[in-house]
């Protein structure tokens, strides 16, 4: 079988693949104008014709992008009468309560474009107001005259009786086909009006703009004889169609970074590791998330941007903090004098000031240049040429000399800027989880991860860290592993032991059908298929829930005994305490669908014995660790020349095509048996 998974990142776009029983990689520069591009570019670089290919997986970030530079589509939003505002007011809580510049999240649609559409349904599903198609034809005709491009349609209690959203949506798309029309019983059956709102709005926001790429790599694959399958990644780490991508593009808002993290779970697994922190650098941000038992953390809310203004998102989401602090991260001074890094970011054009391309502005990979931990013969292999005068140029005019400080300085006062920031979002999946960094280890990949995992590492006192092979495009072999998989909810509210019987089989036997007809959709296997049904449940009073798995009805509906049991037990171990004498209830039932893939290749390369190749050592290095007036003379080592075994005592620097490791003095990397690094850190 020939697969390949396809990542695009904010600055590389990333290739690994399985073609004719071997593995092939590739590394191109992004093009934010068409991504397509680059993934043509990558094809032809690793030699892979798409009408050789069974499978194309493939993540991009290109719709959280439309939402972090709110580029996407002229949205109308239609909602129940009386209900205009919801959207606007959001929450009445103050998530920054001591910030005086605090600024409540800016909603993706104007007010006035805001309709309300007289109908009412009740919170158990029976119809209290008819639609009113007169005056929604009046909001089709207003729509029209303000040129938008996108629809969404949130009415309320649409979860309990999507009939009417039903409706709405087949006059819009009878009427207005070249409409983008969202519909929020489509996304998510669940209560939670402002964020069930923001989902659907979010969806339709993108929709076009996604839908138009989607469209164009259709084509494009088309007209190259590609016959295989398209998947995309999903935000939930799993895989769904390229059609139900083009339907709901809000599904993948995460889609590139979550397969790293599902490859560092995998790895995790392989390697013992019960607790462990999946990192991710690359050029534009730096990405991190928990895994524990081998799974990265999933969670229900999940909010694009930062987490007071941004936009709230109410589907399931590998849990991943990410910050804007990566490679092509900008260095700027503020008018107090003082040196930042990031968020803003060089991006893949005009790159780096190193890349030669007149950008002038000092950026992480020109300090990490300066201070000799890359190499700019190799850099990427050689693919990129580096100038290294460029980087020397930029950083003393933008930043050594406003400060008054020699280049060098300017350059390590860069790296530890970005090493503290990128530290706080580890600390944000773990320490603020409840885990103490300390009992887990460091899984770092990405372009950059393994050149500031150790710094680190040391800064929150992990010892461990691991690089993977193929670390530079580990998001892209992450795909290769990542199941099918969707998830459906639907909301169930009532007192365990006081629900209906009835209504509780009826609720199942619908979600499972909904599991069915996508599996049927999407040409995926019944007989491969995985139910699991979830329940989610609180103590009464409670605002939020635990989701805690069910297998069938009459554990809500009759004996509890054993669900109350693991309620109580999880409750405690998330909040230390529980209140087995308290009241329970559900509030909705969830239903995960996975259908593992055919294939095994990705695990056993993960795990197949690594032979080395070639000569190890490359030379040494100056190299600036901690003085930037005292480099250290360092080993240069060519990674794949490392044969299993192998014991490296820092300093050194480990080179491979697509990625540079720096281990620290003090530190000790040992090469396991499939040629992944294991380090040491001398915390």
């Amino acid at each position: 079988m020939n697969i390949v998974g396809v990542d695009i990142g904010g600055t590389f776009t990333d290739l690994v693949g399985y073609v004719n029983g071997e593995l092939v990689t590739s590394k191109t520069s992004t093009t934010p104008a068409d991504p397509t591009l680059a993934i043509a570019r990558s094809l032809d670089i690793a030699r892979c014709a798409p009408s050789e290919l069974d499978e194309i997986l493939h993540g991009s970030t290109i719709a959280i992008n439309t939402v972090l530079e709110r580029k996407g589509a002229r949205t109308a939003l239609i909602t129940t009468e009386g209900f205009r505002d919801v959207y606007a007011i959001g929450r009445s809580n103050r998530i920054e309560a001591f910030n005086l510049f605090f600024e409540r999240p800016r909603p993706l649609v104007d007010r006035a474009l805001t309709f309300e559409i007289p109908e009412r349904m009740k919170a158990d599903g029976s119809v209290l107001v008819p639609v009113d198609e007169r005056a929604l034809e009046r909001t089709i005709a207003a729509i029209d005259a303000a040129g938008c491009e996108a629809v969404a349609v949130c009415l309320v209690h649409a979860y309990a009786n999507p009939a009417h959203e039903k409706l709405i949506g087949a006059i819009l798309r009878r009427r207005r086909p070249d409409l983008f029309v969202t519909l929020s019983h489509e996304i998510l059956r669940e209560y939670r009006e402002y964020e069930r709102t923001s989902t659907t709005v979010l969806n339709a926001f993108v929709g076009p703009r996604v839908d138009g790429y989607l469209g164009r790599l259709e084509g494009y694959l088309g007209g190259a004889d590609f016959t295989g399958q398209v998947r995309i990644m999903r935000s939930n780490g799993g895989v769904m169609s390229l059609r139900h991508a083009r339907e709901q593009p809000v599904t993948m808002m995460e889609s590139g970074p979550v397969a790293g993290m599902i490859g560092a779970g995998r790895l995790a697994s392989l390697l013992g590791l019960p607790r462990a922190v999946g990192f991710d650098m690359g050029g534009t941000t730096a990405k991190s998330s928990l895994i524990a038992d081998g799974v990265p953390a999933i969670e229900t809310g999940y909010v694009i941007g930062d987490r007071a203004t941004g936009q709230p998102m109410q589907l399931p989401v590998v849990d991943i903090v990410e910050i804007g602090a990566g490679g092509g991260s900008i260095a700027w001074i503020d008018a107090q004098g003082g040196l930042h890094v990031g968020p803003q970011s060089v991006g893949a054009d005009p790159g780096p000031a190193c890349y030669g391309k007149g950008a002038g502005l000092a950026v992480v990979t020109d300090a990490d240049l300066l201070l000799g931990r890359i190499n700019p013969a190799r850099y990427l292999g050689g693919d990129i040429q580096i100038d290294p005068p460029a980087a020397r140029s930029a950083m003393r005019r933008a930043i050594a000399e406003p400060l008054g400080l020699s280049m060098m300085e300017a350059a390590r006062g860069i790296v530890r800027i970005a090493d503290a920031a990128m530290s706080l979002s580890v600390r944000s999946v773990s320490v603020h989880r409840g885990v103490d960094p300390r009992d887990t280890a460091l899984i770092a990949f990405g372009g950059a991860g393994p050149l500031h995992a150790m710094s680190i590492a040391r800064e929150l006192s992990i010892s461990q860290v691991v690089v993977p092979k193929l670390p530079g495009a580990f998001s892209a072999y992450g795909m290769l592993m990542a199941s099918w998989r969707q998830d459906f909810v639907q909301t169930l509210i009532g007192r365990i032991g006081e629900l209906d019987a009835t209504q509780v089989e009826a609720v199942f036997a619908e979600l499972a059908e909904a599991g069915r007809e996508q599996l049927r959709r999407d040409r995926q296997g019944a007989g491969t298929a995985d139910f699991r049904f979830y329940a989610d449940l609180r103590y009464a009073g409670q605002e939020h829930a635990i989701s805690i798995p069910v297998e069938a009805p009459h554990q809500l509906a009759g004996d509890h005994g054993d669900l109350r049991i693991r309620f109580d037990r999880e409750h405690a171990r998330r909040y230390a305490q529980s209140a087995p004498d308290e009241t329970m209830e559900i509030v909705s039932l969830r239903l995960v669908v996975t259908a593992a893939r055919d294939d095994t290749l990705a695990e056993r390369w993960l795990s197949e014995p690594f032979v080395a190749e070639g000569d190890a050592s490359a030379g040494l290095r100056d190299v600036v660790f901690d003085d930037p007036d005292t480099p250290i003379p360092t080993p240069v080592l060519w990674r794949p020349a490392l044969k299993p075994g192998m014991c490296i005592s820092g300093p050194a620097v480990i080179e491979e095509a697509n990625s540079t490791t720096l281990i620290h003095p003090g530190d000790e990397a040992v090469v396991t048996d499939a040629g992944h690094l294991v380090v040491k850190v001398a915390v």
